[in-house]
């Protein structure tokens, strides 16, 4: 998607250990307008799928999500990292790495909200190392539902979790993926 591509290299920041900042667009401060882009892509993509719910997790794919949502016209459902009080009765649990966090967190969904009848695709901001999705797909596995697919706006394409997901059988669409980058080099995309 070249309008991605186009504010990655304008705005996007590179820092030490292969972390890319979007900070300023796409998951602190959100351009709008471009998440309503990135959500009429992804329903590009998807066109022709039975799709009836969109599954992300907490927080940066929660703006993403609901944009993306609205061109679907079906609800939004997001895995939390944390058990609060409003998070009662069963849930789905799964354990994930975070990349970006350094750190394992126990995600969950309540089962009120994924059922067998669901056709759920899973959106994400970034897909580094593929344990998020891996996650998400097996909550949405232990529900009986289906998955119908995984969008991701920026997929770091120089690590393994793109190749790992699409092996497993999951049909993974990117909207921007990244060969490499480096701060001398920028931001090279595939």
């Amino acid at each position: 998607m070249k309008a991605l591509k186009d504010r990655i290299v304008k705005d996007g920041n590179i820092r030490e250990g292969n972390v890319l900042k979007v900070d300023s667009f796409l998951n602190h401060q959100i351009d709008v307008n471009l998440l309503d882009e990135i959500g009429k892509e992804f329903k590009r993509r998807f066109e022709g799928e039975k799709i009836n719910k969109i599954l992300t997790i907490e927080a940066s794919g929660i703006a993403i999500a609901c944009i993306a949502a609205r061109h679907f016209n079906v609800p939004v459902v997001f895995a939390k990292k944390s058990k609060t009080k409003n998070i009662a009765g069963d849930v789905y649990t799964s354990k994930v790495e975070s990349f970006t966090h350094g750190r394992v967190y126990d995600i969950m969904v309540s089962k009120e909200f994924l059922n067998p009848e669901d056709h759920v695709l899973i959106l994400d901001d970034f897909l580094a190392n593929g344990q998020a999705l891996l996650g998400l797909s097996q909550i949405v596995k232990d529900s009986g539902a289906t998955v119908v697919g995984a969008g991701i706006v920026i997929e770091k394409g120089f690590q393994d979790g793109g190749k790992l997901l699409r092996e497993s059988g999951l049909r993974v669409e990117s909207l921007a993926i990244v060969d490499s980058m480096s701060v001398e080099e920028g931001v090279v995309f595939r």
